[in-house]
């Protein structure tokens, strides 16, 4: 389960830096410059923190469930912007706003685990070093690693259908990370009823002829107009 947080994690910084490479080079820098102080100003919380409560916390089952209503919920605002972006929307107008300047919250989390990492990984250095560290690294890397996704792929399409894969993928790995062999909802004994399949399957059959006969019917109106045209 570690190694599939991991992948997770991974992820998720990979899709802040696509959803970054849409915006301005200085969003990027401040975005960058946002997440460095983050860690240096969780430095103190990271220094409490301990291997056993890290493994405690990402092997709650509760938790992590919990951890996947957000990562769906993010996930879902990352295929509205894919969608929103494809379909030829006006920018700045409205909520289509919001979703440009939204960067995504799920990469201050992933910031913090990397620093606890860090801190357990080198016993004896200044905790205050290892977050300036790691600061200056997360500023660096968003700023030019979103320049080099501009340059490598400068196609917005192309750059919009690989976040749209990137998210979906998240979507998916958070959804495994709460599988546990249990079952939120048990299944309920009930006899079939045939009444509401038959009204089911009419209402279907009803929708479909007349969806048919309309399409025919507005085809043949548009040749009679074209012909005598």
């Amino acid at each position: 389960m570690e190694y599939i947080l991991h992948i997770l994690m991974l992820f998720i910084l990979i899709n802040s830096i696509l959803k970054l490479s849409f915006r301005k080079w200085w969003q990027s820098v401040v975005f960058g410059g946002i997440c460095a102080t983050f860690i240096i100003g969780i430095c103190p919380l990271a220094t409490l923190q301990s291997k056993t409560q890290l493994s405690d916390f990402l092997n709650n089952m509760s938790v992590m469930q919990d951890t996947a209503v957000l990562i769906t919920l993010e996930s879902v605002i990352c295929f509205t912007f894919c969608f929103a972006s494809l379909s030829g929307r006006k920018k700045g107008k409205g909520w289509t706003r919001l979703l440009d300047v939204y960067p995504g919250l799920l990469v201050f989390p992933v910031l913090f685990y990397i620093l606890t990492q860090l801190i357990f990984s080198m016993p004896g250095t200044s905790f205050t070093v290892i977050s300036y560290f790691l600061g200056m690294i997360v500023f660096a890397g968003f700023s030019l690693l979103t320049l080099l996704v501009k340059r490598l792929y400068p196609e917005i399409e192309f750059r919009l259908e690989i976040h749209f894969l990137v998210s979906l993928l998240i979507c998916i790995i958070g959804l495994i990370t709460t599988v546990d062999g249990t079952v939120t909802y048990s299944a309920v004994g009930e006899t079939i009823n045939i009444k509401a399949l038959v009204y089911s399957f009419g209402l279907f059959a009803v929708l479909f002829l007349s969806g048919y006969v309309w399409n025919r019917l507005k085809w043949r109106i548009k040749s009679r107009k074209s012909i005598f045209n």
